[in-house]
């Protein structure tokens, strides 16, 4: 018998924003177009996805705040 406690935590989109603190289009931009981010399951239409995905949606949105850091940085030079 599987207890609760060991049921995989699966997070909508929406849950990752707000885990995040990022703006849920945020997230979804990332997600659309990350194909190695894929969801760990489907319920219906909505996607779930693990924590493994989340920490990747991270990693991705610090990339993208890290280039336009970068990008601006040149800019002003």
């Amino acid at each position: 018998m599987t207890s609760v406690s060991h049921l995989p935590r699966l997070r909508t989109p929406g849950v990752i924003a707000r885990e995040l603190g990022e703006s849920l289009q945020r997230v979804q931009y990332v997600l659309r177009t990350r194909p190695h981010i894929k969801p760990a399951a489907l319920a219906g239409r909505l996607r779930l996805y693990d924590r493994q995905a989340v920490a990747m949606v991270r990693h991705e949105l610090n990339a993208i705040d890290a280039r336009q850091i970068r990008q601006g940085v040149a800019d002003a030079e």
